[in-house]
């Protein structure tokens, strides 16, 4: 059986701000997987049963409301669903008897974020369960007065129809899900169930208008638009000993786009280049974009040298490799964002080659050799790049630098400039700049290539080379010395110190520095 529809009218007024269109704040909220014969086909696996999540009743919203997508994340989706609102408790019902206990249908978002998927895909724990992300409304169909196998969801995004498909596109009845979930837990009064989405659901980005309607065609019933934009939002406020960081692959992103092509990637059996939508803007406009970068394979910095050297000055550096011979290996014209920190790690580069409108309109937009060396840098890595020390546009902003973060990186180095220092400064990741600027890329650079031998304040840098920073600048170190030199260089410091404290005694500097023999003697007795 169902409830009267009037019996509810003064929870709805109630209650229905904080619970979208429901006359109640449900208990739960049971979202289906893949229901729609044109998503599974997309997906390319079809289900044999239903399977199911559960969302946070305080994911949702009403029409008119707005969804934040976090700074440093790209791939937010919406997927547009007709909404079950259980009218009366059930347990164990049989499938002929379930659509009775549906007082109402009305459309829903069942929005979700890609990039925290993937400590938790099936659950959608964090993917999906956040404030917000489950828009609902705003007017409920009484489920009495429609045909269950003929219901209409369609989704506008901009005003361009992205989704239209029936319930006679389903694998499975809309009343199956009822008779399904009540053989397990009791359905109560107010509780939802979402349908799953048809084919088209995409990325949707700040500044887009999403609404979604659910009718019935034949009576002309309808659920009204459903309408939520997308806005920025703050990063994530938390690191990786607190919970789980954004982190996309190409997996997510064909998957959140709705296809390959969508998401500006090569098609699957050609590994070349191709062409697609750009993926960072959301545009659909079709550009040519690159293959996409693997993580490092590199082997990382062994802990016990990185120790050794985020023990030594540069300055200490300096002078050993200057006595091998190496004198042109410092980063010249940067500064630390975080004086106070210590960078260590292994290059990994990135080139910008200056700007041309027509470089930058064939390598500027999609999945560019940017976003592809942000998205690929491995753990302990540092992105060095090459900006000819121009520094009259951004090279990265706070978002990038959201994403060399949590993907783990030491930190980054650019001879160019840096968009939003502030925020990029609050990110708390170690960057070297030759300073601020606002505007962006495609003012003085193209984003080039990735992973190659770079030119960065002046001095060369390759791949796998090792690099440390403090308050004094960046220097280069090459691999095969690193050992060599790390031990030198704190051997010195051991040997500066001791004759700091002499000259703090009051002796004098002539003979002691460098030491001389009587003074060496002195030393190498005291060390016992």
């Amino acid at each position: 059986m169902t409830i009267d529809n009037d019996s509810s009218g003064a929870a709805t007024d109630a209650a229905g701000a904080a619970f979208g269109a429901l006359p109640v704040r449900p208990g739960k909220i049971i979202a289906v997987h893949i229901s729609y014969a044109s998503r599974a086909d997309q997906r390319g696996r079809r289900p044999a049963a239903p399977s199911y999540f559960f969302k946070a009743s305080s994911s949702l919203a009403e029409s008119g409301g707005v969804i934040e997508r976090p700074a440093g994340t790209e791939l937010l989706a919406f997927e547009g669903e007709i909404a079950l609102v259980i009218g009366a408790p059930v347990r164990r019902v049989a499938l002929e008897d379930a659509w009775d206990h549906v007082a109402w249908v009305t459309a829903s978002d069942d929005l979700g974020l890609y990039d925290l998927r993937a400590n938790d895909k099936g659950s959608n724990v964090r993917s999906k369960g956040g404030d917000g992300f489950t828009p609902i409304g705003p007017q409920l169909i009484d489920a009495r007065a429609v045909d269950p196998a003929a219901l209409r969801v369609r989704t506008w995004v901009n005003g361009e129809l992205r989704q239209d498909d029936t319930t006679a596109g389903l694998i499975f009845p809309l009343a199956q899900f009822v008779a399904d979930l009540s053989q397990h837990f009791t359905l109560e009064t107010g509780d939802v169930i979402l349908t799953g989405t048809p084919a088209g659901s995409s990325v949707i980005v700040p500044g887009d208008v999403v609404e979604v309607e659910v009718d019935d065609p034949s009576s002309g019933a309808t659920s009204g638009r459903l309408v939520t934009t997308v806005v920025d939002g703050p990063a994530l406020a938390f690191d990786a000993e607190v919970g789980s960081l954004p982190s996309v692959d190409d997996t997510q992103r064909e998957e959140a786009w709705g296809s390959r092509e969508a998401a500006g990637l090569p098609a699957a059996s050609d590994p070349s280049t191709g062409s697609g939508t750009d993926a960072g803007t959301g545009s659909g406009g079709k550009e040519p974009v690159a293959e996409p970068v693997e993580a490092s394979s590199r082997a990382p910095l062994p802990a016990a040298l990185r120790d050794k050297l985020a023990r030594v000055p540069v300055a200490g550096l300096s002078q050993q490799l200057r006595k091998r011979g190496l004198n042109n290996v410092t980063i010249d014209g940067v500064r630390p964002l975080h004086p106070e920190r210590t960078l260590v790690g292994v290059a990994t580069t990135l080139r910008f080659v200056p700007g041309r409108e027509d470089l930058f309109a064939s390598h500027g937009g999609g999945y560019n050799a940017q976003k592809r060396a942000f998205d690929a840098v491995g753990e302990g890595e540092i992105i060095v790049i090459e900006a000819r020390g121009e520094t009259g546009s951004g090279t990265l902003g706070d978002i990038l630098a959201i994403r060399a973060h949590a993907r783990g990186a030491a930190g980054i180095v650019t001879d160019g400039g840096v968009r939003d220092a502030d925020a990029v400064t609050a990110v708390g990741i170690p960057v070297y700049t030759a300073g601020a600027h606002p505007a962006v890329l495609g003012r003085k650079h193209v984003p080039w290539d990735v992973d190659v031998t770079i030119a960065c304040g002046g001095t060369t840098v390759q791949p796998g080379d090792i690099l440390v920073g403090d308050a004094d600048g960046v220097i280069v170190i090459p691999p095969g010395l690193a050992e060599e030199v790390a031990d030198a260089a704190l051997a010195q410091e051991e040997e500066d110190a001791w004759i700091a404290a002499r000259v703090a005694e009051g002796h004098a500097v002539d003979g002691l520095f460098p030491m001389n023999a009587v003074w060496r003697a002195r030393y190498e007795e005291s060390r016992g």
